[in-house]
């Protein structure tokens, strides 16, 4: 038994100074070359203070995504910025939520077939001059999206979803016009 436990002891040992010396090695090597700080030489700027993260989210005013939403002085507020942008739109023609989505890297033939998989009714449209998705959920009359080409690359797409069986304007007309603001802001 304490042959086998010292063999045992061995192995371990061995193990352990094989990795202690891979670390070792890995740690001690040299590369060649010079550092450069992120960005450099590639005739990128890049941000390294990350102070326009979230500048997808003030693209649009509070003020027009409140009349989009909800009519003439109604004023959109906050409520999260993050992966996507949220505001709530109190007011006379129906409480709404809004919410912005912009993927960078995206294609509207992607969005199409992700909303065929969640059994959505999209149609083609023309926002800007350029085509652009209206998507509906079944048998959901209080909420609609608009999905545009981005004016440089990648999508952007507005929802606004009002209070189920609220009376309120046409959700498609109010995603539009956000889309158009957002398209004709980004040139």
């Amino acid at each position: 038994m304490n042959r086998r436990r010292a063999s045992t002891r061995g192995i371990l040992a061995a193990l352990a100074a094989l990795s202690v010396s891979a670390t070792a090695a890995g740690c001690g090597q040299t590369i060649s070359g010079q550092a450069f700080p992120a960005g450099a030489g590639t005739g990128d700027n890049v941000n390294t203070k990350f102070d326009k993260l979230l500048r997808e989210c003030e693209i649009v005013t509070l003020e027009q995504i409140g009349e989009a939403a909800a009519g003439k002085g109604a004023v959109a507020q906050p409520s999260f910025y993050g992966a996507v942008c949220m505001w709530e739109v109190p007011g006379s023609a129906g409480n709404a939520m809004v919410t912005l989505n912009w993927y960078e890297v995206g294609a509207l033939n992607n969005e199409k077939t992700n909303n065929d998989k969640l059994g959505y009714l999209t149609d083609n449209i023309t926002v800007q001059g350029r085509r652009a998705l209206q998507t509906k959920r079944p048998n959901d009359p209080d909420s609609c999206g608009v999905s545009a080409g981005a004016a440089d690359q990648g999508v952007i797409g507005f929802w606004i979803n009002y209070r189920p069986g609220s009376s309120h304007p046409d959700p498609c007309e109010g995603a539009k016009k956000l889309v158009e603001l957002t398209l004709n802001l980004a040139r």
